[in-house]
């Protein structure tokens, strides 16, 4: 089974990580998409994020997404990893199950590639990566004109996807949670402690 392999901190998962992985799943004629949260302590200590959900809960929200949509595939394999595997690593292991693996990323990863992974070119040589266009890059120009992303191009299939996704983010996200959560807080002070559960009057 071809399956497109999409890693990342999922913190939270929102429509563009799952309507721009089956838009990417159908113009690459993949059977699936496999995504793989990543640990959370990685995710605070390593890219230095401000806010993460723990692996639970990430885990959970992505599961859920997957509950009616066949296409999609949900692996705990990083979270259970004792530490944070290499994308390398991850995707050698659904391998081993079966799958024929491509790797999944946004077009923000392409100038880390050099410095920021390892075992770059056997992720391009064995696996081969498909990436998603956003923000109106260019990134047939942004491998055109850089030595290191030029030599992998033949193994990275650009996907420019939908203009509509291009606004919406983890981090807007985040944000909003926070400050829905601090005004309910704030709200809760104004009544009195039996309404605190004001949820149930939304």
């Amino acid at each position: 089974m071809k399956a497109l392999v999409y890693g990342g901190a999922f913190n939270p998962p929102t429509r563009a990580h799952i309507d721009l992985a089956e838009f990417c799943m159908k113009m690459t004629g993949h059977d699936k998409v496999i995504f793989v949260p990543s640990k959370m302590r990685y995710i605070q200590e390593d890219q230095k994020k401000d806010f993460a959900f723990d692996d639970e809960t990430r885990l959970g929200m992505l599961r859920k997404a997957a509950e009616n949509r066949a296409w999609m595939e949900v692996s705990d394999y990083e979270l259970n990893s004792v530490e944070q595997p290499r994308t390398y690593t991850t995707l050698c292991y659904l391998r081993s199950l079966g799958y024929t693996c491509t790797l999944l990323f946004g077009s923000d990863k392409l100038p880390e590639l050099e410095t920021g992974w390892r075992y770059v070119r056997g992720i391009a040589d064995e696996f081969g990566i498909v990436c998603m266009e956003r923000y109106g890059e260019d990134c047939a120009v942004m491998i055109e004109n850089d030595p290191y992303l030029s030599s992998l191009k033949n193994r990275i299939t650009l996907i420019q996807t939908p203009e509509k996704y291009h606004g919406i983010s983890s981090t807007e996200v985040r944000q909003r949670f926070a400050d829905l959560r601090r005004e309910y807080e704030e709200l809760c002070e104004l009544v009195p402690e039996e309404l605190d559960g004001l949820r149930e009057y939304l």
